[in-house]
């Protein structure tokens, strides 16, 4: 589910990110948030992606039940300074990364390619399977 445009990750930074989603899943579920968008808010953090120096780090989540998502990004990027204290007291890191949010968009997407591959046309190619000669539907 890599984001990445360039290089890929190195190997550390894989661990790491890896470790920083689990923390920030564990961190966020009992933060304590004085922003009443976040109050009782659950999130599902799908994926972290550090930068290569491991000073920058991404978070893509999404709300659990999906409500809201832009606001509730928006107060997660606000709350990222309360996070990342928490944070420190989860992992041990020299340089503990900033934090920001984005919403995740993979979900969305992966049910848009579920509609399309549920259409009646696209259906009956992927059930014929790549062998059979592509169909003209103009024909007789």
């Amino acid at each position: 589910m890599s984001r990445s445009k360039g290089k890929p990750p190195s190997t550390r930074q894989r661990r790491v990110n890896e470790e920083l989603r689990h923390a920030l899943t564990r961190v966020m579920a009992q933060a304590r948030f004085d922003d009443p968008v976040l109050a009782g808010a659950n999130f599902t953090v799908t994926e972290v992606r550090a930068s290569p120096d491991l000073r920058n780090a991404t978070a893509f989540v999404t709300p659990l039940g999906g409500e809201d998502l832009a606001a509730r990004v928006k107060a997660l990027n606000k709350a990222s300074g309360y996070l990342r204290h928490l944070l420190a007291e989860e992992i041990e890191l020299r340089y503990l990364p900033r934090l920001s949010f984005e919403a995740d968009a993979s979900f969305d997407e992966a049910a848009r390619i579920e509609a399309i591959l549920a259409r009646p046309r696209v259906a009956a190619d992927v059930v014929a399977g790549p062998d059979n000669e592509p169909r003209d539907d103009d024909g007789p």
